[in-house]
């Protein structure tokens, strides 16, 4: 038993200095006085929670209802979510197709798949942003075609965003799916139709309930990250269109108010972990 605990220890270490560590210190932060230049005074307040829904008079102290952080929160969840629908529909196909071919060739699909994301992230998100631009090769490509007689607002919105959030979190959908799909066993496609099954009813009845796993570890390795996504709103956005990771990075450098950038990384991280919370019982219900 001792040496089981040894084992564990650079593990458990690891979780106690970079996750729950930052974790308290954040969530202590939110409920705390914020500092005339960045910082937080050690005085309790909740201040940063009640400005999250309402918005103080200067002159009177009343509350007034303001819903623009919700505003910024349920755009974030609508683009997360848009972009894990999108990233399923490309990567479904996709995994299927690398599963299938003859073993020497899957590892240079795969290859091919994770190549262009040793690249850092920063790097990948300004190249797709002249990609887009006015003058970049895909408005250039349309106009050469006749397609379009001038150059389509493909950058800097709605678009834009989540464009970079597929591409910047499609392989952690292809990967998972991937591995749930190498390990089907396609002799129960065969007994499926030999029932007389149509091929709707066999994916549905089939094939989606054993990929299920890879398909709620891709969704949730996709929506997850795209909920705070920073990179991707900041510069194919231009800065326009605030995502919570934009709104919360805001908050501890130009306004230099922590308790409330705590706070809001706070409602990010409980929000995260109530939908884990959800989908685990939801598999362990479906187990059962």
């Amino acid at each position: 038993m001792k040496l089981h605990r040894l084992l564990l220890a650079p593990s458990l270490g690891t979780i106690l200095i970079f996750m729950a560590l930052p974790i308290s210190l954040t969530t202590l932060y939110s409920v705390l006085s914020p500092a005339q230049y960045g910082g937080v005074i050690w005085q309790p307040s909740a201040e940063a929670y009640v400005r999250l829904l309402f918005e103080r008079d200067i002159f009177d102290d009343t509350l007034t209802f303001n819903a623009d952080y919700l505003q910024i929160l349920g755009r974030s969840v609508v683009q997360a979510g848009l972009a894990t629908i999108l990233c399923l529909l490309i990567g479904l196909p996709t995994a299927w197709f690398i599963a299938t071919r003859p073993a020497g060739k899957k590892s240079l699909w795969l290859m091919l798949v994770t190549v262009p994301y040793w690249v850092n992230l920063l790097v990948r998100t300004i190249a797709l942003l002249l990609i887009l631009r006015d003058e970049g090769p895909v408005n250039g490509a349309l106009q050469s075609l006749g397609l379009t007689d001038g150059p389509l607002s493909l950058a800097y919105n709605n678009f834009a965003i989540g464009l970079g959030l597929v591409s910047s979190f499609l392989p952690f959908m292809i990967l998972p799916l991937y591995a749930a799909i190498e390990r089907f066993d396609f002799s129960l496609l065969e007994a499926a139709y030999d029932l007389h099954a149509s091929r709707w009813q066999a994916v549905w009845s089939v094939i989606l309930p054993i990929l299920r796993p890879g398909l709620i570890a891709g969704g949730l390795l996709v929506f997850i990250p795209g909920i705070g996504s920073y990179l991707a709103p900041d510069i194919l956005g231009g800065g326009k269109t605030l995502m919570l990771g934009n709104l919360i990075g805001m908050q501890f450098q130009g306004s230099r108010n922590w308790p409330f950038g705590a706070a809001l990384s706070t409602v990010l991280m409980t929000v995260t972990l109530v939908a884990l919370i959800l989908v685990a019982r939801r598999a362990a219900r479906e187990e059962a």
